[in-house]
């Protein structure tokens, strides 16, 4: 039975082999509708407006850490109960994703909810009687339990589990996630930045003892295969994830979304919007972001929220935004909302102006005053200061563990000085973000003066 095998072929792993065991184990996850709406979420948000190539979906990204998963579970020796947990566990670690994956959490009050914060809530979707019965009915050498549930929901919870290296191999700084998502996305994108050797660092990979019990960890002879893959990650974050103008561009689609739900209410043109299902979770994230601001129980908000709008949620995709992004490029007006949405429609793409960090306080003030100055000419979303601090490697939190030839196991710092250069170091970018259609006007100009930056005929 385990040699007969599904095959999923992809560009980036090439032939995936799933065992007909393996199979069963996470086909009924893959068939189910909150699993297949991710096929309708973008992994890297507006990506595809900088590389055109990178229309890639959570969906892919989630088979592909699935089979990362499996290819990690076997070669560290795990059996076949744990091996299934860790798979399920890594296909539906992206569940509780919105349209345009990370850029939607925007609409929120700042960082109050994420995407991970729905993901309780999909997953009790699978929590069932109906659901256990016809997965064991598929699965009877391997049944799936309420407690094995809940383990697999703690390990994509970020949560203890009675064995630490399963939930590594689901969430770590050596994941299954990671080692997907970065030549994945280095694969859509067209660029070389998130190549790395991945089937050495697999053969590399191995079981060591820790405190707290067993880790994933890797041998010596995978140092080198380590900083190749750090640094992928270091030089993708600053180049494709945090790339300016993709940074830009989702800020203003937040900015549209946030002066849309402002409006729905109010504006009488936007009536057919209001009754949709974004709009009346546009309204919802409205009235909460407002009532979080002047209350004290803003958790207790946080979760009433979360319970009340999961329907909506859940069934939102990125085509929900365009239908909206479309009907309000057809619209006349001064409303922020169709401004942005002409931009975006017509990927009029904003100025960049690079700034340095280190004088960011005072930046802040001069870019406060002129917007108060000039707030009858230039609306707030046409110039925005946008800061994208990043870390690529933590050695304070959960690091990465090497065994040497003598079998002593030590942090990875210890045996590599450019891992410990990068370690636990913020990097920052900052930038302004300008309408194209202002960036030629006296007052931007003595703006840039002022900022001491560069001329905007030499920027992005």
């Amino acid at each position: 039975m385990n040699n007969i095998f599904h095959v999923i072929k992809d560009p980036v792993h090439g032939t995936m082999q799933f065992s007909s065991l393996e199979d069963t184990w996470v086909k009924p996850f893959i068939d189910s509708p909150n699993f297949q709406r991710l096929r309708h979420i973008k992994q890297l948000g507006l990506g595809d407006f900088i590389f055109p190539g990178a229309v890639h979906t959570r969906f892919n990204h989630s088979l592909g850490c699935c089979y990362v998963a499996s290819q990690v579970a076997q070669k560290i020796g795990l059996a076949d109960e744990e091996r299934q947990l860790v798979m399920i566990a890594c296909l539906l670690h992206d569940m509780g994703h919105g349209p345009f994956s990370h850029a939607f959490e925007g609409i929120f009050h700042p960082k109050l909810i994420r995407h991970e914060d729905w993901t309780p809530y999909f997953l009790e979707g699978y929590d069932t009687q109906a659901f256990f019965a016809e997965y064991n009915r598929l699965n009877p050498r391997y049944h799936l339990t309420k407690e094995k549930f809940q383990n697999i929901a703690a390990m994509i919870m970020h949560q203890p589990v009675a064995k630490p290296v399963l939930a590594d191999i689901v969430s770590s700084q050596l994941d299954a996630d990671r080692l997907d998502y970065l030549l994945r996305d280095s694969h859509f994108c067209g660029v070389a930045y998130g190549q790395f050797d991945f089937h050495w660092m697999l053969h590399c990979m191995t079981i060591v003892e820790a405190e707290g019990g067993e880790r994933l960890g890797i041998t010596h002879k995978g140092i080198g295969a380590v900083e190749h893959y750090l640094m992928a990650r270091r030089l993708m974050t600053r180049n494709i994830y945090h790339s300016q103008k993709k940074l830009a561009l989702e800020h203003l689609l937040v900015q549209l979304l946030a002066s849309l739900a402002a409006s729905l209410e109010t504006e009488a043109v936007y009536q057919p919007m209001k009754h949709t299902r974004l709009g009346q979770f546009l309204m919802a994230a409205n009235h909460f972001n407002q009532a979080v601001v002047k209350s004290k129980q803003v958790e207790k908000l946080k979760q009433a929220f979360l319970k009340q709008q999961y329907q909506h949620y859940k069934e939102l995709c990125d085509y929900d935004i365009f239908v909206f992004v479309k009907q309000l490029a057809e619209m006349e007006g001064a409303h922020p909302a169709i401004q942005i949405a002409k931009r975006l429609q017509q990927r009029q793409m904003p100025k960049i102006v690079r700034l340095d960090n280190a004088d960011l306080e005072s930046v802040e003030k001069i870019l406060a005053t002129f917007k108060r100055q000039h707030q009858a000419v230039f609306q707030d979303w046409q110039l925005t200061l946008i800061q994208t601090p990043h870390q690529a490697y933590s050695g304070e939190d959960g690091p990465i563990l090497v065994v040497n030839e003598q079998g002593v196991i030590s942090p990875i710092t210890q045996f590599s000085v450019m891992i410990k250069a990068i370690s636990d170091k913020l990097e920052h970018v900052v930038f302004l973000s300008i309408d194209p259609l202002i960036v030629a006007t006296p007052e931007v100009c003595q703006l840039m003066e002022q900022l001491h930056a560069p001329s905007l005929m030499a920027t992005i």
